[in-house]
């Protein structure tokens, strides 16, 4: 398939369908529905069902560029939504469930959302209902209707009738255009102000495209689904690449220690991605005996520790691939290749699909830098964010600033050092310490507060915080985390808050994280 017939999702999953490739999509017994399986050809079939019922309940036909947000669990319901969504000329806008009100609210405005999409059963209580109902946007329900398929209804009222019909032609299903925004992310930002990052047709046909090379995925392959579909490691790193391939997708509800190995044999599924931490949960676990056959095994989003990828290498038999990755890239930027040929612990290994640099600040090439990517597969710039853009670009060259420093070694396999930024990497989740500073600040009884990264075995990076009091008030650091456990999803509240009667700071009356760190935390 050559890429000037594939370069848009659209394109792929009709190619992938005209070879008769099958199936696409397989759930699990612990999903809901539970045990369905779908052709590629039921993906165009429910992407038309899902169009009807939509141009119905927005009482007109949706407008090209329309962004469609939804709140919705790891499931069928949610991948077609997606796929569904994009596959109309829309704009997808996945947002993670775990969100608080005052986080949907941002990002439902930020993205100028149009709809949002619930499953079934949500009540009004809902913290992304709530949200949506302050910003009057309207919120329809998403379910699964058995032998239909995708079912809407506006949340509290009837659903709408979308009797199979005949379907548009294959060239119809073709309509989305390279250029067309099939997907809109935020990242955290290191000024506290989430990013939103368009990703067209274009980047994503052509990460899909990268990633299917790199693991020589084929219509033979079945990937396993552990991460999010509202992250670009699941939906893209482990969920498209193998449909690009016509391979196909078991798509369990969320990851289930308890669940995997028996789901994932039964499933006949070859390989996973995930980050370090679920890695890490498995090996806690029996092995199956006999140990399930595995081509090989990604991990991805965060620093895999070279001791984990032995032990997972030893345990499973199977090649252990770590991958680099950021939202801005459509997901992979480099990767550890398959064997025979080296895949090296403690690095992120070569580029695949991307031309790679490390430069100064001056934008000059050096050994030790920044990590600098550029292709098809990079975002074209930040959503109406022009001073983000400027210093995430370099000027003419236009090279995206990953904010890794790394260098490459004498194979050519990328090494990363440390980050440049100050996020926060928690199990794969950034975190902008920035975002938790102004909430920290809004806490009863908090005259200043910092947020930062400290070292922890399970998800690499955990947060914690300082406090200091104002004159006169009791703070303790229960009523800070269940203060924030109120105002920010639960993976985002620190671990530790440390109250304190002053915050370090440099010579220069400066507060560095990294000092305020090794201050209350040790040395990192």
């Amino acid at each position: 398939m050559s890429q000037a017939n594939n370069n848009t999702i659209a394109a792929i999953l009709r190619n992938i369908e005209a070879n008769g490739a099958d199936p696409a999509i397989i759930t699990t017994e612990s999903s809901d529905p539970k045990l369905v399986t779908l052709a590629y050809a039921d993906i165009r079939g429910q992407s038309e069902r899902f169009r009807r019922q939509a141009n119905i309940l927005y009482g007109a036909d949706v407008p090209v560029g329309t962004v469609i947000s939804s709140l919705l669990p790891n499931g069928l319901t949610c991948l077609l939504v997606f796929l569904a969504t994009t596959l109309q000329r829309w704009v997808a806008a996945p947002l993670n469930p775990a969100m608080k009100q005052s986080e949907v609210e941002f990002y439902l405005e930020d993205a100028a959302t149009r709809v949002l999409i619930v499953p079934e059963g949500t009540g009004e209580d809902n913290q992304g209902v709530r949200a949506a109902r302050k910003l009057n946007v309207p919120v329809w329900t998403a379910g699964w209707e058995e032998n239909n398929g995708l079912r809407l209804a506006i949340l509290g009222g009837n659903g709408v009738s979308a009797e199979p019909a005949a379907l548009r032609s294959k060239d119809a299903f073709s309509g989305p255009q390279p250029d067309d925004t099939a997907l809109l992310l935020h990242t955290s930002g290191t000024t506290g102000r989430p990013k939103a990052v368009p990703l067209t047709h274009g980047n994503i046909a052509r990460s899909m495209l990268n990633i299917a090379n790199t693991y020589k995925l084929t219509k033979a392959d079945r990937s396993f689904i552990v991460m999010p579909l509202f992250h670009v490691h699941g939906l893209i790193g482990a969920t498209l690449s193998t449909l690009f391939a016509g391979g196909s997708v078991v798509v369990p509800p969320r990851f289930s220690a308890s669940h995997f190995w028996p789901e994932f044999q039964q499933s006949g599924s070859n390989w996973y991605s995930a980050v370090p931490t679920i890695h890490q949960i498995l090996l806690r676990r029996e092995v199956p005996s006999p140990v399930p056959q595995i081509r090989f095994i990604r991990s991805c989003s965060a620093a895999l520790a070279p001791t984990v990828l032995a032990e997972l290498e030893s345990k499973l038999g199977a090649p252990v691939l770590e991958a680099y990755a950021m939202t801005e890239a459509a997901h992979q930027m480099c990767s550890n290749p398959l064997p025979p040929a080296q895949h090296k612990p403690g690095s992120v290994g070569i580029p695949q699909g991307v031309e790679l640099a490390i430069l100064d600040d001056d934008d000059n090439e050096t050994h030790l830098g920044e990590v600098c990517i550029r292709g098809p597969n990079v975002t074209p710039g930040y959503l109406h964010n022009a001073e983000a853009n400027a210093k995430s670009f370099t000027q003419g060259s236009h090279w995206f600033r990953t904010g890794d420093q790394g260098y490459i070694d004498s194979d050519g396999y990328l090494v990363l050092t440390g980050r440049i930024k100050e996020l926060i990497n928690r199990g794969g989740e950034k975190i902008s310490p920035l975002e938790l500073d102004a909430v920290l600040l809004k806490c009863p009884g908090v005259a200043e507060a910092v947020s930062f990264a400290v070292a922890d075995e399970m998800y690499g990076q955990e947060v914690n915080a300082a406090v200091v009091p104002k004159n006169g008030a009791s703070v303790t650091e229960e009523q800070v985390r269940e203060f924030m456990l109120d105002a920010v999803a639960k993976f985002k509240v620190p671990k530790r808050v440390f109250i304190a009667d002053e915050l370090p700071r440099t010579a220069t009356g400066k507060i560095q994280r990294r000092v305020v760190a090794e201050h209350f935390a040790g040395p990192q």
